[in-house]
């Protein structure tokens, strides 16, 4: 067996430089500097007549420590790894810019080839070292990560690109852009700076494959041509969150990720809950003018869920299906999945039972169903989770409906919950065939909430897929408060479900009506045959969930009107005058019923009282629709929806109205 010592020295021997008096000044100076921050120096200024001449401290405090070690019986091979690793940078200081002063890297004496650095292409492939951690605030500036975006063949010339680490999490920032040094390469850019301090970002590799769920936003309709519109019912939140999230990191949302509706039905609201005998949930309708056109009204439709006693629910058998595949390896993933999850355990009873099942490589159930009393049991089995591996969603599904199926009981109330980056890259990947098994199994009587988890490869598609076949709720989940509201103060709404397949259908009134837009619901459009479908799935009502829709109506004579009369067109038809705006039907089930009922009642006219719900209602639509196009928002601006939600923030126990104030704000500036 050779001597490690003898290995070392010979390490140490074949990593020194060629003796190249220019490079080698270059070289030590480099060291130098980095040896005095890694201590603490941040004075680039600092005298050096104290110290030995040429680097010799430098080389000195190298041979002492290699002196020690040989002068040891024993080499540790933490210690001997360290002395290689110090020799090994030694020729790629060379590439590394200046530091200086305050942890951070000089601005303005690196030369713009040194940001993104075209060099000639090696004649042979060279070891890379991986990078080493910051250190006391310093920026690391490894400048070679990942091989896979290292070479960049350039035409016509035999050079390569040196480009820095990337983040998945990160915005897509384009050269040129400002951005702020946090210490790492936040921003997927090359980043130069004093830590906290405006900086550079050089053209990020942000490796993105979000997905969103979404159509063409619904166009404007003429009432004498198309006088019915027809709609599923939407509880969903996930596309509120998704926005905040992108404002809070600094850009501006991708419209596709925008659906009003989910941003509008993200708040709660005090509309008038049903009384005894009355049903399931209550309509209120009322008509106001339209903030961004004083020309239209505006038409809110709101139902309230009644909100059963909580010692009245029924059992609850639980199935975390969690997806511990390798992409959710990053803390806004797994580990604030398992922060979330702690705190949803608090709120549930005795008498329900949990179970755990996982996917990544192969699906597992890593708990069997346990008392939700059993707290320690299944703390441990959460805190046992660990990312790797692919995505095998399939298996994953059929593993989790096998335990709940094994877990359901008459009269209890069975759900799976999916906690997911949605990246399915392995088994049902495609969204029909996805739908198809969602649906079978919700038939059965075992519904499918969908949390999602996380930015960069978020398929927000397919989760909402998911959860709308499945009959339950998508809520992205960013941050623990977000946790703390879907899973925490909106429980029972979001897992106890008191209509099923709930269908709203507005006939307008030709006479009084010239132009009708519905605001959001563009993916849950549905034909208007399937109002009367009971075979055709819609939206479902948790306890106490309140749902929000609506209307831009163009009355009849206002100069507002769009669209010129056909010249060959049809008249009014000649039925039964009346003054109504319109009619209103509804359709539910009763959780567990294959047949719905039906509600109706016309629509006035009348413009009814301001209520601070509506009109932040409003406020909340009218920025979904600046974040998406602004087609239909004339001069309105950003500015007049904060004045508009700054009215009406009224009763905000939980702070939602007045984050929703600092969004609009944060796009404000972002979109000048």
């Amino acid at each position: 067996m050779t001597d490690p010592l003898d290995d070392l020295k010979a390490a140490f021997s074949q990593a020194t430089p060629l003796p190249n008096a220019q490079q080698k000044r270059a070289n030590l100076e480099n060291a130098q500097k980095i040896f005095d921050a890694a201590q603490g120096s941040r004075d680039p200024l600092r005298p050096t007549s104290d110290r030995p001449k040429n680097g010799a401290g430098f080389y000195a405090g190298v041979a002492k420590m290699f002196s020690a070690l040989t002068s040891r019986p024993a080499l540790t091979a933490t210690t001997a790894l360290v002395a290689v690793g110090l020799v090994a940078l030694l020729p790629v200081l060379r590439d590394m810019p200046t530091p200086v002063g305050n942890g951070g890297l000089d601005l303005t004496e690196a030369p713009a080839r040194d940001r993104v650095q075209t060099v000639a292409k090696p004649p042979a492939p060279m070891p890379v070292p991986a990078p080493s951690p910051a250190m006391d605030g310093v920026l690391d500036l490894a400048p070679i990560v990942e091989p896979e975006v290292m070479v960049e063949e350039m035409a016509d010339s035999p050079t390569y690109t040196r480009m820095a680490p990337r983040v998945l999490a990160a915005p897509k920032m384009q050269p040129g852009v400002t951005g702020y040094a946090t210490g790492l390469s936040a921003n997927n850019g090359l980043v130069r700076g004093i830590v906290g301090q405006p900086v550079d970002v050089l053209q990020p590799v942000l490796s993105d494959t979000e997905a969103f769920a979404n159509e063409d936003a619904n166009p404007l309709k003429i009432t004498l041509e198309e006088p019915v519109s027809t709609f599923s019912i939407d509880v969903d939140t996930a596309s509120y969150s998704i926005i905040r999230s992108s404002l809070m990191n600094g850009y501006l949302p991708n419209p596709d990720a925008v659906r009003i509706e989910e941003m509008v039905n993200y708040f709660p609201y005090t509309y008038p809950a049903p009384l005894a005998g009355e049903g399931p949930f209550k309509p209120t309708v009322s008509i106001s003018a339209t903030p961004w056109n004083p020309d239209t009204k505006l038409m809110q439709i709101a139902l309230q869920g009644e909100l059963p006693a909580i010692d009245d629910r029924p059992p609850l058998n639980l199935v975390f299906l969690i997806d511990t595949s390798g992409s959710m390896e990053q803390q806004n993933k797994l580990p604030l999945l398992k922060q979330s999850f702690r705190l949803m355990l608090g709120q549930l009873s005795p008498e329900d039972q949990i179970s755990i099942v996982t996917y990544a490589g192969s699906a597992g159930r890593v708990l069997d169903p346990t008392p939700a009393s059993d707290r320690a049991t299944i703390l441990a089995a959460l805190d046992r989770l660990n990312a790797g591996g692919s995505t095998a969603g399939q298996a994953g599904l059929q593993q989790a409906y096998a335990t709940a199926e094994e877990m359901a009981a008459e009269g209890e109330v069975t759900r799976v919950i999916l906690a997911t980056d949605g990246d399915f890259n392995v088994g049902i990947n495609d969204p029909e065939a996805l739908k198809d098994f969602i649906a079978q199994k919700r038939d059965s009587g075992t519904y499918l909430s969908v949390l999602g988890f996380g930015r960069g490869n978020l398929n927000d598609a397919t989760m909402q897929a998911l959860a709308q076949n499945g009959n339950g709720q998508a809520a992205y989940i960013d941050t623990l408060s977000e946790a703390q509201k879907v899973l925490v103060d909106q429980l029972t709404g979001a897992l106890f479900p008191i209509a099923n397949d709930v269908k709203i259908q507005v006939e307008f009134n030709p006479a009084t009506v010239a132009e009708y837009r519905l605001i959001g619901y563009e993916t849950r459009a549905l034909r208007r045959e399937d109002f009367n479908n009971d075979k055709v799935d819609a939206g479902e009502i948790g306890a106490g969930h309140s749902v929000t829709a609506l209307y831009e109506v163009t009355p009849v004579g206002s100069p507002a009107v769009l669209n010129d009369p056909l010249r060959f067109g049809t008249a009014a038809p000649a039925a039964e005058t009346s003054d109504d705006l319109a009619f209103l039907r509804l359709r539910y089930k009763t959780p567990g019923d294959d047949v719905s009922q039906l509600l109706e009642s016309p629509i006035s006219p009348e413009i009814t009282a301001l209520t601070s719900d509506s009109q932040f209602a409003a406020a909340i639509a009218g920025f979904g629709q600046l974040l998406k196009s602004g087609n239909y928002t004339g001069d309105w601006t950003y500015e007049n929806a904060i004045t508009l939600a700054e009215q009406n923030v009224g009763d905000d126990p939980f702070g939602y109205r007045r984050e929703a104030v600092t969004l609009m704000r944060l796009a404000q500036s972002l979109s000048q």
